[in-house]
């Protein structure tokens, strides 16, 4: 179904679990240069993202996003997950659907937040597949670190009532501009109840699993960090930077800016860091 802003929905199913998952996709006029696969944040969806992708087609890029389980128009239950694993089977379904269209052109990965835990832990098994990645306010960290007695309570809250709501995250956190606020608040597609346990705790296991195996990305990689994320800690930016084995990176920590940096006033100068960035990469792969 075209939408009528030019938005292509296409439905497809998550291997894992069973569920109709809500895929768009932003195309330029000519062909293009290459594939932006875009993974959003916990409890959001991808049509927030119509800014983002207008601007990177505008730059020649093409932009897959997905609706993950249980969030935007796909399938599943909001703040609850079955296993994290099911945010990246529709990573795989995303790429699966880019590549079909466009099999010969360059593809980047590019997270935010939750969004940037699961492409990171995406990139340790599948990073062959891409050009470059991106990361802007990846939950590497949490803004506050665990104690261990949280940490233990989670995994049998995780276990006995995976769906209890342990976790709510502060809205006014994610942009300086109140009207994103507003606007974020009012969408019906976004989930403003808590995070369930089971959720939580997959976060919890994943920060540690790409903290423990940082090492084996050696893919370009860009990081994004606004300083004065509340949501996500810029600890975890740079923790990557510090521990990835890219060759190509690069840390970029805006001061002044909060959690959704594609969505602060300053949003055009963050694209543009992001779109030469990739630029420069695309033309090192004589692509």
């Amino acid at each position: 179904m075209i939408h009528q802003d030019g938005i292509l929905s296409l439905p497809v199913t998550s291997k894992a679990a069973g569920a109709k998952l809500h895929m768009q996709k932003w195309l330029p006029d000519d062909p293009p240069k290459a594939i932006i696969l875009l993974v959003h944040g916990y409890a959001e969806h991808a049509g927030r993202y119509r800014y983002f992708a207008k601007y990177c087609v505008s730059k020649g890029y093409a932009v897959f996003a997905v609706d993950h389980w249980g969030h935007g128009k796909s399938d599943g239950t909001p703040g609850y997950v079955p296993d994290f694993s099911v945010f990246h089977d529709g990573v795989d379904e995303l790429l699966a659907a880019a590549t079909e269209e466009f099999s010969e052109l360059p593809i980047i990965l590019v997270g935010h937040s939750m969004g940037g835990l699961i492409g990171a832990t995406y990139l340790l098994s599948n990073q062959s597949k891409f050009a470059a990645c991106v990361l802007s306010g990846p939950a590497i960290k949490a803004a506050e670190e665990p104690s261990a007695f949280l940490k233990g309570i989670s995994g049998f809250l995780s276990r006995f009532f995976p769906k209890l709501g342990v976790l709510e995250l502060d809205p006014n956190g994610v942009s300086r501009d109140p009207q994103v606020v507003v606007d974020y608040l009012a969408d019906p597609l976004v989930y403003n109840g808590k995070m369930g346990a089971r959720l939580a705790a997959e976060m919890l296991a994943n920060m540690s699993t790409i903290q423990e195996h940082a090492g084996q990305i050696t893919l370009p990689m860009l990081m994004l960090h606004g300083g004065q994320d509340s949501l996500a800690a810029v600890e975890g930016s740079r923790f990557l930077d510090g521990h990835i084995s890219s060759s190509e990176k690069k840390l970029i920590i805006y001061p002044e800016l909060f959690h959704e940096i594609f969505n602060e006033p300053e949003k055009e100068n963050v694209l543009a860091d992001m779109t030469d960035w990739l630029d420069k990469q695309l033309m090192a792969k004589g692509a």
